[in-house]
């Protein structure tokens, strides 16, 4: 992969291709596909206040993270690592943060305040260094990292490991007894290279058409 430059990112174009050769080459995507269309890119600025949200949004609702980060915006104006850390852990709490995730903010806003790790570097790395770098930090695990790659940095194969939406929505669309484990289901994505993040979307957008429980 080559190095010094920033990769090519997902954009609506290369978004709507992708679906539209996923959709022809997958009966379930296609079942997608030909219900709602191209979905949404669900992107978000790269940076600390983005990755900051995807650990708010580990093992919660996405509504839940979302209030409590808002909560956290209106607090401080711009969310950055002198703002969060100059907040105690009583005021964290108050906004929502558990004790576990006060930790790991504190953690990320200390290690990009020290550069020990730098997030505008992470555009000019293939997928695994990425990974490698995130993994690093306090409380950034494999599906964090995923979900960075996938929508602030819009790499266009990435199947976030251990997502619960994902695997309920492959269960519902193949009729599936059981939901599929988290190994088994990035075996299952191995299908949809080149375009696996394309894929998550398309059963991102079923599941949340759907409600699917």
């Amino acid at each position: 992969m080559p190095r010094g430059r920033e990769l090519k990112p997902l954009n609506i174009e290369s978004l709507d291709s992708a679906s539209r050769i996923l959709a022809a080459s997958d009966v379930y995507l296609n079942q997608v596909y030909q219900a709602y269309g191209t979905p949404p890119m669900w992107d978000r600025p790269p940076g600390f206040a983005t990755l900051l949200q995807i650990i708010l949004e580990q093992q919660v609702s996405l509504a839940s993270a979302k209030a409590c980060y808002d909560k956290l915006a209106l607090h401080l104006g711009d969310v950055t690592p002198d703002g969060l850390l100059s907040l105690n852990d009583a005021e964290l709490r108050t906004i929502g943060f558990s004790r576990q995730k006060t930790a790991y903010a504190r953690h990320l806003s200390e290690a990009l305040l020290e550069n020990r790790i730098d997030l505008d570097r992470l555009r000019t790395l293939p997928d695994a260094e990425v990974k490698a770098e995130l993994i690093q930090l306090k409380g950034v695990g494999e599906w964090t990292s995923d979900i960075y790659l996938l929508m602030a940095l819009l790499r266009p194969d990435v199947m976030p490991k251990g997502d619960i939406a994902l695997h309920a929505t492959y269960q519902k669309l193949t009729g599936g007894e059981s939901r599929p484990q988290s190994d088994e289901f990035l075996v299952i994505a191995e299908r949809w290279k080149p375009y696996r993040s394309v894929a998550a979307r398309l059963l991102w957008h079923f599941y949340l058409s759907e409600r699917i429980s």
